[in-house]
């Protein structure tokens, strides 16, 4: 096995994470979850350790950064000075909107709506995070009609049987949803 780099890790953050998301998906125990959280912070230690090592960052600078940034950006939850508010906000729109002019204030380089999105995400998460920026955005994006779906699980027979009949005529499904995301939400030039 050769060097650890933060580059050589990623797999393994990018699994444990989606062990994570398997454990709570499927109901496991807390024991079970317990488990799978420790793996994750486990890929953070090495990557923070990894830092520490070039002398850029230490894992104390991990955890105070994330403290600061929670506080930063929850007014509705803490003071300024990491004390909790005496209430909070009648509802969720107006915790994501104090949330999204929290972000703008500290990103203002972003001049969009879908700036920040990873290219990385896989294309189904993707898709949904633009479709859910698009809607705080006020954007209407019109999409192909589907056949009334009801539950999840319709939703996963249906999802399914797109990615059969791409196969089936040879496409990637993957492919083909990034694409249409880039089409449908490119910024013009």
């Amino acid at each position: 096995m050769g060097a650890l780099t933060h580059a050589s890790l990623v797999e393994y953050l990018l699994e444990e994470a989606f062990e994570v998301a398997e454990t709570i998906e499927t109901g496991a125990d807390d024991a079970e979850l317990r488990g799978e959280l420790g793996d994750v912070l486990l890929q953070v230690v090495l990557h923070a350790r990894l830092a520490e090592e070039r002398g850029t960052f230490t894992f104390d600078d991990v955890a105070r950064g994330l403290s600061a940034k929670m506080v930063r950006r929850n007014p509705h939850v803490f003071r300024p000075d990491g004390t909790l508010q005496d209430s909070f906000p009648a509802s969720v729109a107006e915790i994501v909107r104090k949330w999204d002019a929290v972000k703008t204030a500290e990103r203002p380089e972003r001049t969009g709506p879908f700036e920040g999105i990873p290219d990385a995400l896989p294309a189904l998460a993707k898709a949904q995070k633009f479709l859910d920026r698009a809607e705080r955005a006020g954007s209407v994006v019109e999409l192909v009609e589907t056949q009334d779906v009801e539950t999840e699980e319709e939703l996963g027979d249906l999802l399914l049987a797109v990615v059969g009949s791409a196969r089936a005529r040879g496409f990637d499904a993957e492919r083909a949803l990034r694409g249409a995301i880039r089409r449908r939400f490119a910024s013009p030039s």
